[in-house]
Parts: C-alpha cells; sequence; structure tokens
C-alpha cells in the first residue's frame, strides 16, 4: 500500500509487446518544430494561455443550429429559401402600394403567420439540442485548483493546461495527456466506443518520468511544458514532446486520453489538458450541423416555378390586354375623364398602364402560389412527428426511452431511403459472444442450433410440406440420411439449467464432468486449459454471487474464459508474471494450478492470431496457440494434422450455421530451444528504429510452428435484440446496408457474419493496401484491385452469385480520392454488402457523402456514438441510437430510437406512411389551387374572347363591353373574403386529416409485405406524370365548373320574380360547387377513414354555408354585394342545389373512372393488399396469404433470409448427392 491508498499489482509492460513494449532510453524526441506542430502547453498553469498570443478554444461544445444572435437573420434565411415564401414576400411589400387589389394586412399576415409558425418550431428543437448541450458542458470534473488541492469545475470551464483527476467510468472532459494512474506502472483502461465503436478495453500507459505523481498533493509544484502537433482529426495518431525537469521526452498516442472516451477498471488517472473543445479530435471530427431539407419539399420549388411561370404568363396577357384597351378606347371614354386621369389609366402612357396592371395580376393571381400549403405540411409534419414519438411499438421497456422525431422537416424522407449508413458496435451489436460448439480432437460437441440453423430447419420444413401434412415415412427416412447433425437441437439438456450470460452450449458429454469419460479426454483438458491461460483478460470477483467476470480485450475471449469455468478450468487470478486456474472437475475438489507466464504474442489483425508461453507447475514449457483456423493449418506439423480432416469438415458446418471460429493448437518447447528463441525475441523488441516490428515479426514466425492441432471453437455473435429481423426486412424492402465501423477488419468480418452482411459462399473482395513508401504505388494497386474486383462481377454468370466489398481506413483514404472515389463507387454499388473497417468518424462522413451525391438517392446514416455524429449529419437523414453511452449521436440527429431494430418500423411504417401522406397532400392541395386560379383563368380568356370580338359585333352590346372592361380591371368574380377562408378554413382540414391520418395499408400489412416500401425510393406518387395528371384534373374540374355554371345560369331566370343571376350569385354558385367537389375528390382518395376524418370533410362543407349564411345577415356594409344571399337568392332555388349536385358529380367522374380502370387491370401492390383485406381472403385461404406475403419482398442477396435460402441450397445439394448415391448403391446387382 503506497502511501495509503490500494494499488493494483500487474505491470502489463510485458505482456503487450508490440503495442505496448517500454520504449527505449536511448529514443530521442519527436522533431516537433514547423509547420503543423506549433502547439505549446504550459502544464499546470492555464493562465499562461490567456496571454497573447497564445488563445486556444474554450472547451464549451455546441451541437446546435443556431445560437442567440443568428436565430433570426439564419431562420430567416431558411424560410426564404422556399420559393413560395419569398414570391409572398415581394407580394406583401407590393401591397403597401395603391397597385394592390388587396388590402396590406389580407397579403403580410398570412405570410408572418406561415414564416413565424416555421421559425418556432425550428427554435423550439434546436433549443432541445441546446439543452443536451448543455448537460454535457455542465458536467463536473476535479481540476487541480491551488496547492495540492483539488476541486469541481464544468467541463466547459476547464482549459489547456488544467491537471484534471478523472475517476472510474467517468468521461475524459478534454484530449489530455496521462500523467499517472492508481495502477502503480501507470498504465489504465479505456473504452472508446464513442469514438471508434469498439467496447473493448484499451490499455494507455503513462511515462515513467511522471508516475511517482500519483498524489493530489504532488502537483503542488508541478510544471512542465509540451510542444505538440495542431489540432487534427486524426484519432490514431500524435506527435509531441514533454519538456519537464531540464529534460525532454517524446508523446505517444498510447499515452493520449481522447475527450469522450471513458476511464474502465482504473479508480483514478490524472492527466493535463492538450486539446479542449473543437480542438480534440472527436470534435475535430464533427460537422457543422446542416440545414436538411426533404426531395419533396425540394421538388416543390419546381412546382413552384411551374406555377409561377403560368402566373407570369397570364399576368403578362392581362397587363397587355389592359394597356391596349386604355390606347385606343381610353380616349373614346369621356365619363373616365382621360384628359385629367392617374398615370395608370392615361392613354398616352399605356406602357405605364400596362406595368402597373402586371403588379396588379401578379398579385391578383397570386393564389396560383400556394402558400397555405407550407402551412398544412408544417402542421401536418408536427402531428406526424408526435405520432412517431408516441409510437408504444418503439417504446424500449429496458431503458423507458421512446423513439423521437427531434425535427419534423424530413419525415416523407424516411419513406425514400435507398442506402442505410451504419455503425456497428452499440448499434447492431451489444458486443457478446455466446460459446455454442467446439470441435475437439475430431470430434464435435454442443447440440444447440444457431439462429441460421433454426431457421433452416424451419423453411425446408414448410417447403416440403407446404399445405402442413404430416411428413411421410420415405420423406423422414430421407431427411435421416443427410448428416443434418446442425439442425438437431437437444432435448435432454434443457432440464431447467439457469442460463449462462455468454455460454450456451448444450452437451451432456462435456458438462459436469462428463468428459473425462470421453475416448481423447487428455486432449479436452489441454482444450480446456488453452481456454484458460491463453488470453489477457482480468478477472473480478462479483462478491454478491461469488463469481468470477471477465475484462477481455475482445469478447470471444470473455465467452472462452466462461465456457472453461463451466468445463471445470476457472480462472481466477492474474499476476505480474502468472495465471491462476482452479480445476474443478474431479471429486476429490478443485485444484489451483500457477501458470508463468514467459512471453505473449498479441492479436493483431495481420498475424490473426494470438500466441502464450507458459510454464506449467512441471516444469514443462508449453506455447499455446489460437487463432484463424487458415493462419493455424498453415503452422500445423506433420504429427500435428491427425484431427485435421474432421476439423476442417466441423469449421465448414460451424461457418455455414453463421458461427465465429478459431482453431486451437499446442506445442512442447525444450528449455534450451525456448532460451535461444527468447534472446532473439528479446533483442528484437528493444531494438530501435523502422525495422522493430518486422524484427517482432520474424523472431514470432521462428516460434508459432510444428503446433498440433487440439480442436476449433464456434462462438455465435449476439446482436442487439431483433437486429437480424431487422436487418432482414429492410433488405427485403430493397433498402441496402453499409457498416462503416471502427473495428478491425476481422471484428468487422465477423460481424457481417453475424448479422448476414457476409454468409459463406459470398465472394468478398478485399480491398488492401500494398506495403510501400511509394504513394503512387500504393495507389495503382488499388485502382488495379478495385478494377479486378468490378471485372469479376461483370464476368460473373451464377444468379445466386454475392459479393462483398470489404475494405480498411488505411485504403479508404486512397479510394476517397477525387480520381478514384466514382470508381470505388460504382464497385461497391454492384455489391450486395459494403463492410468499411479502420475508418476515422471523417471517413464516415466522406462516404456518406459520397453515396448521397454519386447514386442521388436517399441515404440514412445510423449510430450511437460521438465518432458517428459526421456521418449521421452527412446523411440525408440522422438517425442516433440512445443508449447508455454518451448522447453526442443523438443531438446531432433527426430521429433518435433507443434499438436499431425500432428502424424496421420507423421506415418500413412510418417512413412508407408519411412519403404517401405527403405526396398526395402536396398534389391534392396543388388540384385545390389549380381549381381556383384555373376558373379566374378560365373567365380571364373568355372575356378576351369577347373583347376581340368587339371589333366585329354591334357597339350596342354595351353588356358585352362592360364585362371585358372589368375583365382587365382586376377585379375578382369572387368575394375578397371567400378567397381569404378558402385555404385557411374550407379546404384546409380534410387536407390535414389526409396527411395525419391517411393510410393505405395497416402497419402490420406494411411489416409483412416489405416490398410495398419500395413505392418511395421509386417515387411512385410524387413525380412529374402523377403532378401533371392531377394538374390536368384539376384544369378539367376548373373548365367543368365554369363553363356548366354559365350555361345553366347564363340567360335563364334564376328568381321566381324573373331576375336573372348577377356577378356576385355567379360567382357564389361556383364557390360552392368548389368546395363540395374538392371535399368529394378528397373523399375519394383517401383509403382509411376515422371518424375524424368524416367530421372534418363535412365540416368543412357545413361550415361554408354557415359562413354564407351569417356574413350574408351582416349590414350591407360588411356584407355588400352578398347581403343575405343565401336567405334570398340561393336557397329558396332549385336550380342552385340542382346544379351544385351535378357540377360536382361531373368533376370527379374521371378520377372515379380511372382509379376503378386502375384497379380493375393495372393494380398496385396495395391495392391487391387492400382487396385481399376487403375480402377477408387472409383468413379464408392461409396458404394463399403466406404465398404472397412470400412473394411480396424484393430479391437480396444479403439478409437472413438470403443466408437461409444459400443454406437450405447446400443442404438440398447434400439431399440430391446423398439420394443419387443411395440410387445407385440400390441399382448393383452385388
Amino acid at each position: 500500500m503506497a502511501k495509503g491508498k490500494i494499488r493494483a499489482k500487474i505491470r502489463r509492460s510485458q505482456l503487450y509487446t508490440f503495442a505496448f513494449g517500454k520504449k527505449s532510453a536511448q529514443a530521442g524526441p519527436h522533431p516537433v518544430d514547423g509547420l503543423g506542430c506549433s502547439r505549446v502547453v504550459h502544464c499546470n498553469q492555464p493562465h499562461m494561455h490567456r496571454k497573447k498570443p497564445i488563445h486556444y478554444r474554450s472547451n464549451y461544445i455546441s451541437t446546435t443550429k443556431y445560437t442567440f444572435l443568428t436565430f433570426l437573420p439564419k431562420s430567416l434565411h431558411e424560410q426564404f429559401h422556399r420559393v413560395a415564401n419569398l414570391y409572398f414576400l415581394a407580394a406583401a411589400i407590393l401591397s403597401l402600394t395603391p397597385l394592390s387589389p388587396f388590402s396590406a394586412v389580407s397579403m403580410i399576415a398570412p405570410l408572418a403567420f406561415v414564416v413565424g409558425l416555421s421559425m418556432a418550431k425550428e427554435g423550439l428543437e434546436d433549443w432541445k439540442r441546446f439543452m443536451q448541450d448543455m448537460n454535457v458542458n455542465n458536467r463536473k470534473v476535479k481540476f487541480h485548483k491551488e496547492e495540492g488541492i483539488f476541486d469541481d469545475k464544468q467541463w466547459q470551464q476547464v482549459e489547456v493546461g488544467d491537471v484534471v483527476k478523472v475517476e472510474k467510468d467517468k468521461f475524459f472532459p478534454a484530449d489530455l495527456l496521462l500523467l499517472s494512474s492508481s495502477y502503480e506502472d501507470g498504465i489504465c483502461y479505456v473504452e472508446t466506443m464513442n469514438l471508434d465503436g469498439e467496447t473493448n478495453l484499451k490499455v494507455k500507459r503513462a511515462m515513467d518520468v511522471t508516475l511517482p505523481f500519483d498524489e493530489d498533493e504532488d502537483f503542488k509544484n508541478f510544471t512542465g511544458m509540451i510542444k505538440c502537433e495542431d489540432p487534427n482529426p486524426s484519432l490514431y495518431t500524435f506527435v509531441g514532446n514533454l519538456e519537464y525537469d531540464r529534460q525532454t521526452y517524446a508523446l505517444e498516442p498510447g499515452q493520449i486520453l481522447l475527450r469522450d472516451s471513458k476511464l474502465r477498471n482504473t479508480a483514478y488517472v490524472y492527466g493535463v489538458v492538450i486539446f479542449t473543445g473543437f480542438d480534440s479530435k472527436v470534435m475535430q471530427n464533427s460537422t457543422k450541423s446542416p440545414s436538411k431539407r426533404s426531395r419533396i419539399e425540394k421538388k416543390m420549388d419546381y412546382i413552384i416555378y411551374v406555377l409561377f411561370s403560368l402566373l407570369l404568363v397570364i399576368s403578362l396577357i392581362s397587363s397587355l390586354a389592359f394597356a391596349l384597351k386604355i390606347k385606343f378606347q381610353m380616349p373614346d371614354w369621356w365619363y373616365m375623364r382621360p384628359d385629367d386621369t392617374e398615370d395608370f389609366y392615361n392613354p398616352k402612357k399605356p406602357l405605364v398602364s400596362g406595368l402597373s396592371h402586371l403588379v396588379t395580376a401578379l398579385i391578383l393571381y397570386g393564389y396560383l402560389i400556394p402558400i397555405s400549403l407550407y402551412v398544412s405540411i408544417e402542421v401536418v409534419k408536427v402531428l406526424q412527428a408526435s405520432f412517431i414519438n408516441q409510437d408504444l411499438l418503439m417504446y424500449d421497456d429496458d431503458t423507458g426511452i421512446p423513439a423521437q422525431a427531434r425535427t419534423s422537416n424530413l419525415n416523407e424522407e424516411l419513406g425514400q431511403v435507398d442506402t442505410i449508413l451504419s455503425d456497428k458496435t452499440g448499434t447492431l451489436t451489444c458486443n457478446q459472444m455466446d460459446f455454442l460448439k467446439c470441435s475437439i480432437a475430431g470430434t464435435a460437441y454442443g447440440v444447440r442450433a444457431s439462429e441460421v440453423e433454426r431457421a433452416a430447419a424451419q423453411q425446408m420444413a414448410t417447403d416440403l410440406d407446404p399445405e402442413g401434412r404430416k411428413p411421410s415415412a420415405s420423406m423422414k427416412k430421407g431427411k435421416q440420411d443427410i448428416e443434418l447433425e446442425t439442425v438437431v437441437t437437444s432435448t435432454d439438456e434443457k432440464v431447467n439449467r439457469r442460463p449462462i450470460k455468454f455460454f450456451s452450449f448444450e452437451d451432456g458429454r462435456m458438462m459436469e464432468g462428463n468428459w473425462r469419460n470421453e475416448p481423447n479426454a487428455d486432449m479436452i483438458m489441454l482444450f480446456c486449459r488453452i481456454l484458460a491461460v491463453c488470453h489477457t483478460a482480468i478477472p473480478e470477483l462479483n462478491e454478491e454471487t461469488g463469481t468470477y467476470t471477465y475484462e477481455a480485450e475482445s469478447p470471444d475471449e470473455g465467452a472462452f474464459l466462461v465456457a472453461a469455468r463451466e468445463f471445470g478450468f476457472e480462472f481466477y487470478k492474474r499476476t505480474q508474471s502468472s495465471v491462476f486456474v482452479r480445476e474443478s472437475y474431479l471429486a476429490s475438489g478443485p485444484t489451483e494450478r500457477e501458470y508463468k507466464i514467459l512471453n505473449l504474442l498479441e492479436f493483431t489483425s495481420k498475424r490473426k492470431r494470438m500466441t502464450v508461453i507458459v510454464r506449467d507447475e512441471d516444469g514443462q514449457i508449453i506455447l499455446m496457440c489460437k487463432g484463424a483456423d487458415s493462419i493455424i493449418f498453415d503452422r500445423l506439423a506433420k504429427k500435428g494434422k491427425m484431427y485435421l480432416e474432421d476439423t476442417t469438415k466441423h469449421l465448414n458446418n460451424y461457418g455455414e450455421a453463421g458461427l465465429r471460429t478459431l482453431a486451437l493448437a499446442y506445442r512442447k518447447l525444450e528449455e534450451s530451444e525456448y532460451s535461444a528463441w527468447n534472446d532473439e525475441f528479446m533483442k528484437a523488441k528493444t531494438s530501435i528504429g523502422s525495422d522493430r516490428y518486422a524484427m517482432l515479426e520474424k523472431a514470432a514466425e521462428m516460434m508459432e510452428k510444428d503446433l498440433i492441432l487440439v480442436g476449433a471453437t464456434a462462438v455465435e455473435d449476439k446482436l442487439q435484440k431483433g437486429v437480424p429481423h431487422c436487418i432482414d426486412k429492410l433488405a427485403q424492402a430493397g433498402l441496402k446496408l453499409w457498416v462503416l465501423t471502427g473495428d478491425k477488419m476481422e471484428t468487422a468480418i465477423n460481424i457481417g457474419f453475424a448479422c448476414s452482411l457476409l454468409r459463406e459462399g459470398m465472394k468478398q473482395i478485399c480491398i488492401t493496401t500494398l506495403e510501400s513508401d511509394s504513394k503512387e504505388a500504393i495507389k495503382e494497386n488499388i485502382l488495379m484491385q478495385i478494377t479486378n474486383g468490378s471485372q469479376m462481377i461483370k464476368l460473373e454468370k451464377d444468379p445466386y452469385a454475392a459479393f462483398a466489398l470489404i475494405i480498411d481506413g488505411k485504403t479508404l483514404a486512397y479510394a476517397l480520392e477525387e480520381d478514384t472515389k466514382f470508381l470505388f463507387l460504382g464497385l461497391a454499388v454492384d455489391c450486395a454488402s459494403v463492410i468499411c473497417c479502420r475508418v476515422s468518424p471523417k471517413q464516415k462522413a466522406l462516404v456518406t457523402r459520397l453515396v448521397k451525391q454519386g447514386t442521388g438517392r436517399v441515404t440514412l446514416g445510423i449510430g450511437d456514438g460521438a465518432n458517428d455524429v459526421g456521418m449521421i449529419q452527412e446523411a440525408d437523414i440522422g438517425v442516433g441510437i440512445s443508449g447508455v453511452e454518451g448522447m453526442q449521436a443523438v443531438m446531432a440527429s433527426d430521429f433518435s430510437v433507443s434499438q436499431f431494430r425500432f428502424l424496421e418500423r420507423l421506415l418500413v411504417v412510418h417512413g412508407h406512411w408519411c412519403y404517401k401522406r405527403i405526396a398526395q397532400m402536396v398534389t391534392i392541395s396543388d388540384c385545390l389551387h389549380y381549381f381556383l386560379l384555373l376558373y379566374i383563368l378560365t373567365l380571364v380568356f373568355r372575356i378576351q374572347v369577347c373583347y376581340f370580338f368587339y371589333k366585329n359585333i354591334a357597339f350596342g352590346l354595351t353588356l358585352f363591353y362592360f364585362e371585358a372592361f372589368t375583365g382587365f380591371s382586376g377585379q375578382s368574380v369572387y368575394d375578397d373574403l371567400y378567397m381569404i377562408l378558402f385555404n385557411v378554413v374550407l379546404t384546409s382540414m380534410p387536407v390535414i386529416s389526409l396527411g395525419v391520418f391517411e393510410q393505405d395499408v395497416s402497419s402490420d400489412v406494411c411489416l409483412e409485405f416489405p416490398t410495398l416500401y419500395q413505392q418511395g425510393p421509386r417515387n411512385l406518387f410524387f413525380d412529374w406524370y402523377r403532378i401533371l395528371g392531377w394538374m390536368g384534373n384539376g384544369l378539367y374540374s376548373s373548365i367543368v365548373i365554369f363553363v356548366l355554371n354559365v350555361i345553366i345560369f347564363y340567360d335563364q331566370a334564376f328568381r321566381a320574380e324573373g331576375q336573372t343571376t348577377d356577378m356576385a350569385i355567379l360567382g357564389t354558385i361556383m364557390f360552392t360547387c368548389i368546395i363540395c367537389a374538392v371535399n368529394f375528390q378528397i373523399s375519394l382518395i383517401m383509403s382509411h377513414y376515422t371518424w375524424i376524418q368524416h367530421f372534418l370533410i363535412w365540416l368543412s362543407v357545413l361550415t361554408w354555408f354557415l359562413f354564407l349564411f351569417v356574413y350574408g345577415m351582416l349590414s350591407p356594409t360588411y356584407s355588400k354585394n352578398v347581403f343575405q344571399i343565401l336567405t334570398e337568392a340561393l336557397a329558396p332555388s332549385p336550380v342552385y342545389w340542382t346544379a351544385t349536385l351535378l357540377v360536382t358529380i361531373a368533376c370527379t367522374l374521371p378520377y372515379l373512372a380511372h382509379i376503378s380502370l386502375q384497379r380493375c387491370f393495372q393494380p398496385m401492390d396495395h391495392h391487391i393488399i387492400q382487396e385481399i383485406k376487403y375480402l377477408k381472403k387472409d383468413e379464408k385461404d392461409k396458404v394463399m396469404w403466406k404465398r404472397e406475403k412470400t412473394k411480396a419482398r424484393e430479391k437480396t442477396k444479403f439478409g437472413f433470409t438470403a443466408r437461409v435460402d444459400a443454406y437450405i441450397r447446400s443442404l438440398r445439394g447434400r439431399l440430391h448427392k446423398k439420394t443419387h448415391s443411395l440410387k445407385s448403391k440400390d441399382g448393383n446387382p452385388s
């Protein structure tokens, strides 16, 4: 006990030969002078950095889009990116002039309401991000205040040069230089999941010179200076020197503790702050919060352009006609006093008249531009977001966290996703391995089936017996003839055995010491000892249960140690030089054995194996090795291949079953052989120079040979709950999935197999970097690999062939360069699966940008850590996993869920619904505005025809002249209040109900028929064909409304007294027809009715008549031409009601005919499903319903279903061979 504190006694420096070998004292400092290495940190003297010219960033971080100062200008800029808002801003300004046909309030108020509502929504969403940022900024950490006293300080107040003390299970507040830890030799364990996605612990080690600073009071007089690299995004490099006590010491990446990583299994560490806030490496990898707009919203801009062009054309025609009328006819209108009039009506200035009328026309016909559409969409999106937030089927009971739509701008974008780019650890996996099977001395143990095997067995049973009949005897015999041991699940092992974490093994031959009765008991004992000894884990005693848990560098090691314990070989203690195992398989009681560690050759992605050399209690030196089967098999001695054939067969079966495998081998060493080798190894370990690692590798190769094969392990990678099913459904929905992870290539590949991105038989295209000092040679080699991969795919003729692209971060850096990135993208798009490993956060963002821009499709980025923020922000849609670790990903996301499995419902259900709702809503709303505007447009053309007939018809047709004159005066046939209420009250609620409640099919059907999702990515409901079709429908309806009403009421008596209709009555009748027609049209479009929709549709119609009644009862001062128009003129007239019914039916007939013919002759997928559900055929004919569900999935080559299909093809191939072999034997006369 040094200074009264508990100190760990393990020195790990001897265990980490490659990565953490002690640096020789002869090694000099790094050259840090020059460009890119100008940072100077005064340790324990933060006040030095407040002086000029030194000024470093604060530790305050923000992920918001706005600040208090920038909210107003930036938000206004965002709002006026919308073309319609820009138009109405100009119209509102012009409404202040005498040229406006409407009052200024009627133009400014709607614009202010729309923009204000959108800005308030944006501000509220950003405020939530701000509050989450403040939760991080207000975290506390202990810092050296003065005189050896440490006090609490908020993260945002931490400064460069501060000495901080971070305790166990706390995050590091900034990038720190590790000075000392609670361990005597200055090591600490760090979890970097938020940075690189890996949950296995990393070991960091302080320099020897700072180890004495292990108590608070030791920092009373501590000073030093760090000269290092400038802020940069590289997570794996660091160059710098520490100047202390007149000496200069080189700093390495292994001594740097990065912000947002977490301290594990270490009581505390001391560190000095180097980089703060946005200078830290994790924040250097982040990007600014982008402003995202959905594709439908962007396309709406183009529709606005079309409508604005139409508006401009008719306004020009109107202004031209008005100018001609003023020039040629105004001088004859003496009663208009042409000799004393304003410039707007001056016959001598027809150009001024025309231009002034152009402004009036642009404002008058401005209802063509649907400003209320944006308000309606905003309201609908907010309500849709609330439905997502309240969906109980996306609520996680374990954490109590619901799904959250952090922005409602992108709801419909969820229904158009083409490619998902996902992090691995914490997103797909829970980083847990279950020991399931093993092969020892050529004998397979473990009878429990994997998930792939169980699914394949069920599918084969269904395929062989689709009608549910009992299998015949011949069928049973045929099945039994095949070795389907992999799909057999033990029954006698399920006798109430408590579940054991990391251990799902079932086989009575191995449990409770029964392995001693096996023929190869000595090899089984050696197998278990290798599991218990060959690792780098640390045991921790759980005092409540009395069992040991293990902190391992990889989840495999943890599963192996649990398996060894269950087999009777419990690893319970590690010291500086020994491993202790308690063997409790004997009836006489447990025996404790000590294995002295002589050397440890760690696992690397290049070596693909791990070796430990130990001395047992008998003095025998044993080399124990575990690694990839291909690596181990190549190093076997001739006498060590006794079980090679059987083990290879078992490994193939395990691989097909979706299990991760490792081979185990050993070798006994003579003392003299080991001593000679150890001298060479230590010489390589202590060497200085660039060839040090090559010398270590060469020394390892000398020892790792002539091995004897013992067996193999098979573990099942436990993905997060529901991940395989979710990925399978997304694959069936036609989505592509890329995995971008910071893990090693081997780990990434294993995860790919676990989540069925990869499978046995899938051809892997691994692009790696050539070992060369020439960048040109490396790049040329990568180009060649990409070209060869593309060629291989083109030449492939097997329809079932599937390719997977696997690339690491170093290679990706070259592949993302300008002249190669599109070649790389072309290859990646042709592959069924893409896995990018060892990628930095910056590379995740760059890959996402490449896919988004290169394919032009909608991308979705999903992750749970700070290392995923760039990817989440760069993608069209960012989804954060709100797990137990940091909230950085959630704070930067557009949507958040607590588990990856909820992504299925978020996309396939809510995404599908939101896309169709918004698409239909926009087209219908455009149609509503088209009804109104095209009536005005038709009226203008009619009056123009009358005007041109003027030259040829008698002068006496004064009424015609009067009408032609009024046509170009800017007067509307409708009352101003009608036009205001049309969008705000009379037609808005049914459209909003369509956008909120419409469901073409139920959520269950969406999940059962995932191919329905492709209606979104293919944009079947918002393409130009459909948009123009609805515009044509609007044109037809407007013509019908105008022509029929004019024909009916033109020269017919309307009242009992014989009066005909005037302009007010005609306009009110036409407006009634419009209200009824558009609401009836919406009722035909809806597939899913609720009482709310019924209520709102009928309420809209009823509101019109109530308004007409109340408005008409007002004094003529207010009601003007519509005074008592309903009670005195319209209601008593039967022709009014008859015409309304006739026109409404005529307007809706074409759409009714269209949908009837489409459902009969060219039905869409959801039409067929709707018919099946309506006729209840899904209940009457289960076989048909199941067949339809099987067909309703996109053809895919990844996912669980594709893997099961491949496995079934393999089993059927073996069945065919077995059957052929049996027939050959039966046909043999002998």
